[in-house]
């Protein structure tokens, strides 16, 4: 047992996808309250070393990337972490195997996480219509046009899909991803 968290999540696997440009926080909190519960963690990238974080207004600290889209699978982990900020969404959302990626976890009914700008990237599996979901408010009309149901909550979890509005709610969006996880595999989201 990590003497800052519990083993309880010991044995899960989960995917961080990200490029430059990532809200800072939104990246490390995640990732450090999960491994602190005992999983998995790999960051995933489009490229190989790192990636560089924005820290609210400036450029922030290098994050060194375990795998490269190219060499995964969804079927290789239990949950997918989708952080912010504005630049990495918006780039992550044009690339076909990082939505194929994201669109085979929400088909599958394993965890999906994704904060502030993050749920960009999951319009465009075209797997959002009928979910309740929250975001940043300027994708409010992004995500109701995807036929998703916005909510202005700092979480909301619609059948093991997470999302939550900015870093200042990251203590209930990591709470809710470890205990989603726990839960277990959820119905397929079509």
């Amino acid at each position: 047992m990590s003497i800052f968290g519990s083993d309880k999540l010991k044995g899960k696997k989960i995917a961080i996808v990200a490029t430059d440009g990532f809200e800072q926080s939104e990246l490390e909190e995640p990732k450090k309250y999960l491994e602190g519960e005992g999983a998995e963690i790999h960051v995933i990238s489009l490229k190989s070393g790192s990636i560089n974080g924005w820290d609210e207004k400036d450029w922030g600290s290098k994050v060194a990337v375990d795998k490269t889209i190219d060499e995964v699978s969804a079927a290789d982990y239990d949950a997918l972490v989708l952080p912010g900020g504005q630049m990495n969404p918006d780039v992550l959302r044009t690339e076909k195997k990082v939505v194929a990626f994201a669109a085979d976890f929400m088909r599958s009914g394993k965890v999906v996480a994704a904060i502030c700008h993050g749920p960009w990237t999951l319009i465009e599996t075209g797997l959002l219509r009928g979910h309740n979901v929250t975001s940043w408010p300027s994708l409010q009309t992004d995500l109701t046009n995807a036929g998703a149901y916005w909510q202005d909550s700092e979480v909301v979890v619609d059948k093991g899909l997470i999302t939550s509005r900015k870093p200042q709610d990251l203590p209930a969006f990591n709470k809710k991803i470890m205990e989603e996880i726990l839960e277990g595999k959820h119905a397929p989201r079509s």
